[in-house]
């Protein structure tokens, strides 16, 4: 007997694209890297105390440094960030690299109703990424479209999606063919 393949229906990965979020996270990334730059030449290079309270070298070092790196941790991470969602014969899997490594399964079986809608994601729920807020919790990248999921027991999720209405015909298909 031939083994059941968990067959990808609907496979969607968004990323952070947005012109906004790369002038914002850039712009500040550039405005640190810098001062903290010029703050090390300006000290170390000239030898002249940086600011009116001036760190000793070492310190001023390590705190260069650490702000170079968060700043660089930054923008790897706005690059690298990624939503994948997919719906398979077995279910909804979510994972958002690079905070799951693996996939979420989300139980249909405890499914009430979902919807493929417009939504607000700084009003609703606080922004991009994964969020709670009043509404519920939510996995998104970009857009205000998504499908609202709404379980039996527990808070709704949203799943994001530049393709709402075919991520939830994805998903009515695997709920009616599951027993």
């Amino acid at each position: 007997m031939e083994p059941i393949l968990d067959e990808v229906i609907f496979r969607e990965i968004q990323r952070f694209r947005q012109p906004w979020v790369w002038i914002l996270t850039g712009a500040t990334a550039a405005v640190v890297i810098g001062v903290m730059t010029y703050g090390l030449i300006y000290q170390l290079g000239f030898g002249k105390p940086w600011g009116n309270n001036p760190l000793p070298d070492a310190a001023l070092i390590v705190v260069a440094s650490a702000g170079i790196l968060l700043m660089l941790g930054v923008l790897w991470l706005t690059w690298a960030a990624r939503l994948i969602t997919e719906v398979r014969n077995s279910g909804l899997y979510v994972k958002y690299y690079p905070f799951h490594l693996s996939f979420h399964k989300i139980d249909l079986r405890n499914l009430k109703r979902f919807e493929a809608r417009t939504y607000r994601p700084i009003w609703d729920y606080g922004g991009y990424g994964i969020k709670c807020g009043l509404k519920g919790k939510a996995y998104n990248v970009s857009g205000n479209r998504g499908v609202n999921l709404t379980f039996k027991k527990g808070r709704d999720l949203m799943i994001g999606s530049q393709r709402a209405e075919e991520l939830a015909r994805a998903l009515e298909l695997v709920i009616c063919e599951q027993p």
